[in-house]
This record gives C-alpha cells, structure tokens and sequence, in this order.
C-alpha cells in the first residue's frame, strides 16, 4: 500500500517532476531510482520463501498487496506466477500497468479491498502493512488476507521490527540524508523518524529540495510499530497459523538475502520478516 499523503506544499519544479503530496509515488520512476532492487532481491525472497514454506508444489495465484511500481510483481509474474497486484497510488498502477503486460492492477485499500476468487499467496512487502495504525484497520487488513487466501495458503510479509526501538535509536538520533539523481536533476531528501508512544507509531517527516524548487516540499506519515508477540498474537486472531518470524535475512538488511540463507532465530534487528498459513476452518 503505498504510503496515504498527510501533508504536502505547492511546489515550482525545475526538474521533470510531478510535484504533487507526495513526490515518490506522484513520480514512480524517481521512486525506482530512489529504492533499486536490480537483482530482483525482493521477489526473489518472496518466491524462496514460498518454496521453503508451501506443503506441497507452491500454487501459482498470488496477491501483491502495496505493489507500487509493479516491480516485484513483474518479476514474480515472469517466473511463473498468476500475480494480482493492489495499491491505493493510481500513478503508481497507471506506470505498472505499462512496464508490466502479464500482471493484473487493481486500485485498492488493504483495509477493505475484496477480489474474485482465493489467492495461493498473498505478499505485504516494505513494511506496507504498517500504515494500518490502530487495531481494527490491522485486523480488518489481516481478516481481508485470509478470506482471499485459498485454505492453507501463505502470507508472506516484511516490516520494521517495533521492538527494535525499545533499546535502539540510532534510526532517531538526527535526520538521514539521501540524494538521488534523476534525468539530469539531483533530488535531495532530509528524513526525520521519531517516536509517538501514545500511538505507537513511528512517525516520520521527509523534506524534498531540488535545484529550481521555489520551495521545499514537505511530506509526513507514519508506520504502526508491532511487537513480534503482538503480531503473533493478531495473526492469531485473524485465523493464520505463524510459521515462520525472523529478523534477518531479507531485502533490505545487511547482509541481505541470497539464495539459500539461513533464516535467523534471533528478533534484534530493526526488519521483521513473516510467514504465515490461513488457517484451516476447522482448526
């Protein structure tokens, strides 16, 4: 799902830009350049995941949820799978749906999105599931996975590790900068990340600046932070079995995620990676 705009600025680009709330999913290309994945490590995880996990020859239907650019659906799309991709960024479906021929788009909420049909698979990458911020858009998120899913099929998801902050805060200690550097213009992000504790969300706040920008654009949202237990505890409740919760590897830790990693025991680093299996209705 990608990321709902909170607060945004008239902007004069100088650059190619559509300068809109929120500059990466307004501009998917720039998103891209922003977050590359050119090994594919994402869907790749996704697809190893499903063979580790799958109790017989993995189904084929498969469900991005927060698919964004089409990227990981794409490639999963290409290596065999029937793949559906949902997100709520119509710019972001709109340039997917040109780059990536074999994949049906569908505009949709992870809170109340209903699809013909069950799904093998179901995947909520990049911490998506997070924009659900309180108990009953997570749990209206997570009852809408499991009627889709066909019985005992996969969720497979991958977030921040809320726990990861009780005893870590060098994600908090200042603002991270990052530029990027797209059709000849250099992009410049100033991300700040700090804790609401009444709301238990991480909240964060992110200002663009470019040459030719009158002003700087001015982007805000949060991500629920979950507990491992808590999580459990929800998925639980939703009727999902966990198989498997673990730290690292995955796409986006260091080191990352390669073909036959062993998955971690341990629940320290700051990336929560899940799979988990409807459970069946008479469990």
């Amino acid at each position: 799902m990608s990321e709902p705009v909170v607060e945004g600025g008239p902007v004069v680009t100088g650059g190619p830009v559509v300068a809109g709330g929120n500059l990466l999913t307004d501009n998917p290309q720039l998103y891209e350049a922003q977050f590359p994945d050119p090994q594919h490590r994402a869907a790749r995880f996704v697809a190893d995941l499903v063979d580790r996990f799958a109790p017989g020859p993995p189904g084929r239907r498969l469900l991005d949820l927060g698919c964004g650019t089409g990227r990981d659906a794409g490639y999963l799309a290409g290596v065999g799978y029937d793949v559906t991709g949902l997100d709520l960024s119509a710019r972001m479906l709109a340039y997917a749906r040109r780059r990536h021929r074999r994949v049906r788009f569908v505009e949709g909420d992870l809170r109340t999105f209903a699809l013909g049909g069950h799904f093998d698979v179901i995947t909520c990458l990049d911490s998506a599931l997070l924009y659900c911020h309180d108990n009953a858009d997570l749990a209206a998120a997570l009852a809408n996975c499991r009627r889709q899913l066909a019985p005992g099929g996969l969720l497979v998801a991958e977030m921040r590790n809320g726990a990861y902050f009780l005893g870590n805060t060098d994600l908090l200690d200042g603002p991270s900068i990052r530029s990027v550097r797209w059709q000849g213009v250099t992009y410049t992000s100033r991300t700040t990340l700090w804790i609401d504790a009444a709301a238990q969300l991480l909240r964060r706040r992110r200002v663009w600046t470019w040459p030719g920008a009158e002003q700087a654009l001015v982007r805000t949202s949060a991500w629920r932070l979950l507990f491992p237990q808590e999580l459990r505890h929800l998925l639980d409740h939703a009727g999902f079995d966990v198989l498997a919760l673990f730290d690292s590897p995955g796409p986006r830790t260091e080191p990352p995620w390669h073909p036959g990693a062993e998955l971690a025991t341990g629940l320290g680093g700051d990336r929560l990676h899940l799979v988990a299996r409807r459970r069946d209705d008479a469990a």
